[in-house]
């Protein structure tokens, strides 16, 4: 069936007859084979990084030359934020702006609270800018375009007619940080630059401050200027939107850090007596008097971010001012606040200035940053870190002085373990003008034991 001869094997294999048993080998791969592309580009690679290590210094060398020279001539701007969408909707929108005017400046309003000059008034000062005033000294020197101003043709900063004391508020939480010398840089500051016959601070607290021994020499020294208070938020709250809320009632609110308990005191006393909020943590430089005929509070930073703007360090509103009104419906329509947050800061303020631009109605003012807060800029035109010793080639405090003295204070951000460095620029420039105003330290104020 199948033909295996000789001559039937030879017709079907006509390309060889003679048959090799066992097969040669295939020749060897690492002796005849080409190596695959990227073994060669490696090895070249190897061998420029071997033999020429002079032209990669020389590219980097190059490189490191642009960006020098580029960040010599220009000047960068980057800042990249990123912020949830729903966040955004949720808390940024502004509240209350459906329908009619909110009752707080309509049937609401306070009979105490002149709503035509609050909203329409004519004002002695301009405070707002207009720009943001990122440019060398331009804010600062705005600033110094408040009170007489440099032409000394405009009223001094007592220009308005004493008829009662103006009333100035801050707060201090007995269980944080007992109450010392750091602390009473802020009184002694007060003390120093406001007039003392025609105004009074109020210092608030959570427990009694009255057997400290500093706080009562201040007291002895100033007794018509000063005075010492307890909050009761529930009776603070009456007669407000949150009156019988939890937030003023029962649990009430608190946080490790005061943030959210401190910005619903400052709001609730400030509606209470009306006047200027100054926080613990400032040293004011000069009179505050130019400010008192806006409502307003005060820009966070120079960067002038969208959805963190504004700041309550320094905040002035009147007696039973309907702003405040809006922000306390804002607050109970809103979401609990987040412990050690700025949501009844910095986010209420936006929402309650958002709300009323939304309904047409004139909000309050917006004062520039530098006014208190000059370190929180860029490094080109910010104010020196108040606790880092002077860099010696920046001695010359003559032209840092007369910035001190168109702005309005120095906002130090807490940092209460820190003290001030001996003949600092703070020392030289701020607390000695002070002690010649007021006498040395330790005369009006006792180190606690």
């Amino acid at each position: 069936m199948y033909d295996f001869s000789p001559s039937s094997a030879r017709r079907r294999s006509p390309v060889s007859s003679h048959v090799v048993w066992p097969p040669p080998r295939s020749p060897s791969p690492s002796r005849t084979a080409p190596r695959p592309r990227w073994s060669r580009s490696s090895r070249t690679l190897k061998s420029a990084l071997r033999v020429r290590p002079l032209w990669l210094v020389t590219v980097i060398a190059l490189a490191a030359v642009i960006v020098i020279f580029g960040l010599t001539v220009y000047q960068p701007y980057i800042e990249i934020q990123f912020h949830s969408r729903e966040w955004i909707r949720q808390h940024i929108t502004p509240e209350l702006s459906k329908g009619a005017p909110p009752k707080c400046f309509t049937s609401g309003l306070s009979p105490s609270y002149n709503i035509t000059e609050g909203l329409y008034g004519k004002r002695r000062w301009e405070v707002q800018s207009g720009t943001g005033m990122q440019l060398g000294r331009d804010c600062y020197e705005f600033a110094g375009t408040l009170g007489k101003g440099g032409l000394g043709l405009g009223p001094t900063d007592t220009y308005t007619e004493v008829t009662e004391r103006k009333v100035y508020h801050t707060y201090w939480r007995t269980d944080l940080t007992p109450f010392g010398d750091r602390q009473a840089h802020m009184l002694r500051s007060f003390f120093a630059t406001q007039p003392r016959s025609a105004s009074k601070l109020i210092l608030w607290s959570n427990g009694d401050l009255l057997p400290n021994p500093i706080l009562s020499n201040f007291l002895s020294r100033y007794p018509e200027s000063f005075e010492l208070r307890v909050v009761n938020i529930p009776d603070l709250a009456k007669g407000t939107p949150l009156e019988g809320t939890d937030y003023v009632s029962g649990s009430g609110v608190n946080d490790k850090k005061a943030w959210v308990d401190g910005d619903l005191i400052r709001l609730l006393v400030v509606w209470n007596d009306g006047g200027i909020w100054v926080d613990m943590d400032m040293l004011l430089t000069r009179s505050l008097d130019p400010l008192w005929e806006h409502e307003f509070v005060i820009q966070w930073d120079c960067y002038d971010k969208p959805l963190q703007p504004f700041n309550g360090a320094l905040l002035s509103f009147h007696k039973h001012s309907p702003y405040l009104c809006l922000m306390f419906e804002i607050m109970k329509i809103s979401p609990a606040p987040t412990p050690a947050s700025t949501d009844w800061g910095s986010l209420l303020y936006l929402k309650a200035y958002r709300t009323l631009l939304h309904l047409s109605i004139p909000p309050f003012r917006i004062l520039p940053w530098c006014f208190i807060d000059g370190a929180s800029c860029r490094l080109d035109n910010r104010l020196p870190d108040p606790f880092i010793p002077d860099i010696p080639s920046s001695r010359r405090s003559g032209d840092l002085d007369r910035v001190l003295g168109m702005v309005f204070g120095v906002h130090l951000h807490n940092r209460w373990e820190k003290q001030f460095p001996k003949d600092g620029w703070v020392d030289r420039l701020v607390l000695r003008k002070y002690d010649r105003v007021l006498g040395r330290r330790g005369e009006d104020d006792i180190e606690e034991s």
